[in-house]
């Protein structure tokens, strides 16, 4: 697929991809969610970065200027696509690191509460705004912000629409790191993401399916998850190679 509103970069197994329409604030077109569900259908890298164009934003959000047109019909299968691409990011059997600098509105929310990690400069402001123009979060705000910052936060975030810097982000969970710069956040999450690429790419994958897996089960029912998963971690030559160097006092060597 030739993408028109993405830009990729893929150095040493770390793919960053980078929403680029600066025009509109990055904001999530039709077309631009249409590229990122070919992207992450088809994606081979053991690392993700996402990130905006450089400018006021990360992403501002969903494209307004589309919505305001959308039959309820139209609105439904916007919001379809706009979960499936988010839940095609959050089941990436690799990690996803987003990194924010500027405004996450919205859609934009919704894709960093989508990826593993969410890293941000001081500029980076988060929100879910919909409630002022007469919406709800469509891409998953609703389902996956009190997750990540509690129900009574979730709540007052979305029922207020009122938006969050990057230090009470920080402070409620919502952001793992924040930066003073840029450059300083990119370096960052790739030293982060180079960590992990290094580790047993089935285990890191395995750990996450069931991090996503067991959120809001019982107790029992997810030791069961992590029971099942860590059987078949034993069927895995990444097991048999991570233990044999282990006792070896060697590096392991894990393949992609």
């Amino acid at each position: 697929m030739d993408y028109q509103n993405l830009v990729l970069d893929d150095h040493d197994g770390v793919l960053t991809v980078t929403v680029n329409r600066p025009r509109a604030r990055n904001a999530l077109s039709q077309a631009t969610l249409t590229e990122l569900r070919h992207l992450l259908t088809n994606l081979s890298a053991r690392a993700v970065l996402l990130t905006g164009s450089e400018g006021p934003a990360f992403i501002a959000g969903a494209d307004i200027r589309e919505m305001a047109a959308m039959t309820p019909e139209e609105g439904e299968a916007f919001g379809a696509l706009g979960q499936e691409v988010t839940r095609l990011l959050e089941e990436l059997p690799v990690p996803v690191i987003a990194c924010v600098d500027g405004y996450a509105l919205g859609g934009g929310c919704e894709m960093a509460l989508a990826c593993d990690f969410v890293y941000a400069t001081g500029k980076a402001v988060f929100g879910q705004p919909e409630v002022l123009l007469g919406l709800i979060p469509g891409f998953g705000g609703c389902v996956r912000l009190f997750r990540r910052v509690g129900v009574a936060r979730a709540r007052e975030m979305i029922y207020s629409g009122r938006r969050v810097d990057a230090g009470e982000a920080h402070r409620i969970g919502l952001v793992n790191r924040v930066f003073d710069t840029r450059e300083e956040m990119v370096a960052a999450a790739r030293l982060m993401l180079a960590d992990i690429a290094a580790n047993s790419p089935a285990a890191v994958a395995a750990c996450k399916s069931v991090i996503n897996s067991v959120q809001g089960l019982p107790v029992g029912t997810g030791l069961q998850v992590e029971l099942d998963a860590f059987r078949n971690a034993f069927t895995t030559a990444d097991m048999r190679e991570g233990t044999t160097a282990f006792l070896a006092k060697r590096t392991p060597v894990f393949r992609p």
